[in-house]
């Protein structure tokens, strides 16, 4: 729960500024309205997204799986710009508000006049966030308990005090309550005003996909040993149902259900009662931000911060202003963790990343420089990037709503009426939030172009690797090349037409007086059927079957060429001989043939299988014999 609260409870480092700048003194009913949403709208959404997907996918996954082929890749693509906007704006925003609180401090203005350099101090604030994950995962989750709990505790602290010189100073209360009502005039105003404003406020529902990607960290009933978990992990293809793993993940997805209650209810606590203090205590022209032609306001970005050296002293201040940078300074580590679990499990999969995109370390390094470049680019300020996290925080919860809706409907539930209002909260929600600020979404174009652009361009250059990660034989499979590997192993290519035994016989005959195959010697019959052309490798699946006495080999694949390439370094490495492989030249554009092979998996096949086995097998002598005739 700390990995996530995080990044969920240091919103309150901003959020009660950037309410009292979008909403006035209506910020608490803002807040109320945002809290009801948390509670009755994104709690019980990701609380099935949990029992959805377990595995740190988030609703990603689930939204996967409604759409089939290309349509759902690119669709998963297009998601994760979205969770690129969200994840690296969280991680840049952060670490700028603890910019501008260690920046603010009485203490640093008077006498450490070197760190009032915004861009500087941030860019150092995330390096070093990097350096910790390089170091390693451990150490983070580490760090994260001790600053949520220390955090925690200052806050409550700061808002008891609040509170409690709010009811000793009626003042305040009528005050604020006169501003209202000479502003909207009867309660039905304020409540639909409020209902305007509160897409401004929605940086305070962040950390709840977050709270799901980290889910593989989430620990069941007990601790697993080490074939416990390579047992849940197995949940992850549809063809394994182990009672006993699916028992363990029910540990998970159980712990991960209370850790999204507890910090749902914190989080909208501590929410309602920072809007209530600042609101009332704190005099409008301190949230200013700042313009060309004047200075922020001393509470801008740091409304508790100001509040708790106002009433708690410079010492009790400082303290919070040092518990305030950590925290928001850490808060992009359980931004940097989703990443880190959610592209290795999508681009390296679809074909779409180099493979070292599966390794920590590197994705660190890349993720980093790109939080160099937003920081940058929005000159570390905090306001500028707002509307940016905003977006990409709803985007991605409108997108869980979607799933959870669909998921429900397909059950037949009937509430999948409450969750499909819940997506049209969100969608309205997400949709203001883009007219009015339209950074977001802008962004969020660029890491969604970028994405899609660099993914193809890897998927087209990583095409002709082998792409099979097993290869499995079924009983009559398994005779055949038992009785082939008699003697030298022969295999016909062949695209099952009507698949009756003139086909094989007319196929046979024409293979036979194409490369001069003795009559005597025994021949296999290959078929591959194209598969999804859009996934980029699996498990490749034989079957056996005769058709009047000729021995047929059959498969499906997402591409030919290289079924045909990893079955034929099977039959060596299998049989110890070198199999032969024989195919028919193909007519046609061989631009449109590649095209055609980098869409749908098949085309020139001969060309493409020589090619791959070039590849996988760098020794001629030691590579599968391709003939090629007719």
């Amino acid at each position: 729960m700390c990995l996530t609260g995080v990044d969920y409870f240091s919103t309150l480092g901003y959020q009660p500024g950037i309410a009292f700048l979008a909403a006035g003194a209506l910020s608490p009913i803002a807040t109320l309205v945002l809290v009801l949403l948390t509670l009755f709208g994104a709690l019980p959404m990701y609380r099935r997204v949990a029992a959805e997907s377990p595995h740190g996918d988030g609703s990603i996954s689930m939204l996967e799986n409604l759409l089939s082929r290309w349509k759902g890749k690119l669709f998963v693509l297009a998601l994760l710009g979205f969770v690129a906007t969200s994840f690296i704006i969280t991680i840049t925003l952060s670490a700028a508000d603890a910019t501008a609180h260690i920046i603010e401090n009485p203490f640093v203005i008077d006498h450490l006049h070197f760190l009032h350099h915004r861009i500087t101090v941030t860019i150092f604030l995330i390096a070093a966030l990097g350096a910790i994950f390089l170091k390693g995962f451990k150490e983070a989750v580490g760090i994260a308990v001790v600053l949520v709990a220390i955090y925690l505790v200052l806050n409550v602290a700061v808002l008891v005090t609040c509170l409690y010189e709010i009811a000793t100073n009626p003042a305040v209360v009528w005050s604020w309550k006169a501003t209202l009502f000479q502003t909207y005039r009867s309660p039905f105003l304020m409540i639909g005003t409020a209902l305007v404003l509160f897409p401004k406020l929605a940086l305070g529902l962040s950390g709840f996909e977050t709270g799901v990607v980290v889910m593989p960290l989430v620990r069941g009933d007990h601790e697993l040993s080490k074939d416990e978990l390579e047992a849940i992990h197995t949940t992850r293809s549809a063809r394994v149902n182990d009672p006993t793993a699916q028992e363990l993940l029910r540990g998970r997805i159980q712990n991960t259900r209370k850790l999204l209650t507890t910090a749902a209810v914190i989080m909208s606590l501590l929410l309602v009662a920072s809007s209530i203090s600042t609101t009332l205590l704190i005099p409008a022209e301190e949230f200013r931000p700042e313009t060309l032609t004047q200075e922020a306001g001393k509470a801008n970005g740091r409304a508790l911060a100001y509040l708790a050296h106002l009433y708690l002293g410079d010492i009790f201040g400082t303290a919070y202003d040092i518990s305030t940078i950590l925290i928001l300074w850490f808060a992009g580590s359980s931004a940097l963790a989703g990443l880190l679990n959610i592209v290795p499990r999508y681009l390296p999969r679809f074909g779409m990343a180099p493979a070292w995109a599966r390794a920590t370390r590197p994705l660190v390094v890349v993720f980093t420089l790109i939080c160099f470049l937003v920081t940058i680019l929005f000159r570390a300020d905090v306001d500028a990037q707002g509307g940016a996290y905003a977006t990409g925080v709803l985007a991605l919860m409108t997108s869980a709503a979607i799933a959870v809706t669909l998921s429900a409907r397909r059950r037949g539930e009937k509430i999948q009426w409450v969750f499909m209002l819940i997506s049209l909260v969100f969608s309205y929600t997400t949709v203001v939030n883009i007219i009015e600020q339209p950074e977001g979404i802008k962004i969020a174009a660029i890491f969604i172009v970028a994405i899609i652009i660099s993914s193809l361009i890897s998927r087209v250059y990583r095409s002709t690797e082998l792409r099979v990660e097993s290869v499995e034989l079924d009983d009559n499979a398994r005779e055949f090349i038992r009785q082939a590997a008699k003697g030298t192993i022969r295999i016909i290519t062949n695209r099952c037409d009507s698949g009756t035994p003139l086909e094989y016989e007319l196929k046979e005959k024409e293979k036979r007086e194409d490369n001069h195959i003795p009559p005597n010697e025994p021949i296999l019959f290959f078929e591959v059927t194209p598969g999804d052309a859009s996934e980029f490798s699996g498990v490749l699946r034989i079957a056996g079957e005769k058709v009047d006495g000729y021995r047929v080999l059959r498969a499906e694949s997402p591409a030919v060429p290289n079924a045909i390439a990893a079955f034929l370094l099977y039959l060596r490495n299998e049989t110890g001989k070198l199999p032969h492989v024989y195919f028919g030249w193909s007519e046609g554009n061989p631009v449109s043939y590649l095209m055609k092979y980098i869409a749908f998996g098949e085309g020139d096949t001969a060309p493409v299988t020589h090619e791959v086995l070039r590849q996988a097998e760098k020794d001629p002598e030691q590579r599968p014999v391709v003939h090629v005739g007719g």
